[in-house]
């Protein structure tokens, strides 16, 4: 594994998002598409959904999910707002929304594997790609567990959020959450996030929303925990999300160590034999 763990000369920070009020607004994604210079994407409905971008890639990186299904209990996850209807000939609607984006994970597989150094950890925690160094080899792409790097079919270069950088230098937050009109993203440090987001959990379930939960926030999880978690109402396949995100290159050490000691027994095996057939020249 890399040295990409070690502590940063900032506090760490990341980013919170609620999904419990994202209202689909996509801001966030026209922010971040306008502060990065992001080419377009997407942009086209496909009558089976209201969302047009699809998945987060090289020229997506916020992507708001709208997940849009029929309840066959006849509830909605939420009360709805004024105007709002969740009727439809077939019966209630659920709309669930979620404003995705990079995780910057603690233990970031796509570090491990760039060649170039183009991937790094910054001060702040995050983890950005200098695009200027990347040599398109897509090592990086597998290697994500939440399958968000992607190469721009131009250049074969790899994109991704790098929560601003360039803002959090100048002490300014991510375009993203500035621009979310209701607070559903929530920029800040990391350990200060996770216990907001604790109570938040605590106050809806409290209100009745049972299935509230928090994901990525765990220090204990397959990748450290993310940089970037979310407070989601259903389970993570719902939104897309896997389940039980590892990070890929866990097993490297170990690789490494069984590579090593075979070399060294190959070493040896070829001495001894050179030893062998050098004393059968002398006898």
């Amino acid at each position: 594994m890399s040295e990409d763990r070690a502590a940063t000369a900032e506090e760490r920070v990341g980013f919170f998002t609620d999904t419990s009020v994202c209202i689909g607004c996509k801001a966030c994604e026209v922010a971040c598409k306008e502060w990065n210079a992001i080419p377009e994407d997407g942009l086209e409905l496909t009558g089976m959904s209201y969302d047009n971008t699809g998945d987060l890639g090289a020229s997506t990186w916020r992507h708001v999910a709208f997940i849009e299904q029929p309840r066959a209990d006849g509830r909605t996850q939420l009360p709805l707002l004024e105007g709002q209807s969740a009727k439809t000939p077939d019966g209630e609607m659920r709309w669930l929304m979620s404003s995705d984006v990079c995780k910057h994970c603690t233990h970031a597989a796509c570090l491990d594997v760039c060649p170039t150094g183009s991937l790094f950890r910054t001060e702040f925690g995050t983890v950005v790609v200098q695009e200027d160094i990347c040599n398109g080899c897509g090592y990086c792409v597998p290697a994500c567990p939440y399958g968000v790097i992607e190469q721009r079919p131009v250049d074969g270069r790899a994109f991704k959020c790098t929560m601003c950088y360039d803002r959090l230098g100048a002490g300014q937050e991510p375009a993203c959450a500035k621009a979310c009109p209701t607070d559903s993203i929530q920029f800040g440090p990391l350990d200060e996030l996770r216990e907001r987001a604790a109570l938040r959990v605590d106050q809806l379930r409290e209100g009745g929303v049972t299935e509230a939960r928090l994901y990525g926030e765990d220090p204990d999880d397959g990748v450290g925990g993310d940089g970037a978690f979310f407070l989601l109402l259903d389970e993570p396949e719902v939104y897309g999300l896997p389940p039980d995100p590892v990070v890929t290159t866990r097993d490297l050490p170990t690789m490494w160590k069984h590579a090593g000691a075979a070399a060294l027994s190959l070493v040896g095996g070829i001495a001894l034999a050179f030893a062998a057939a050098a004393g059968r020249g002398r006898a």
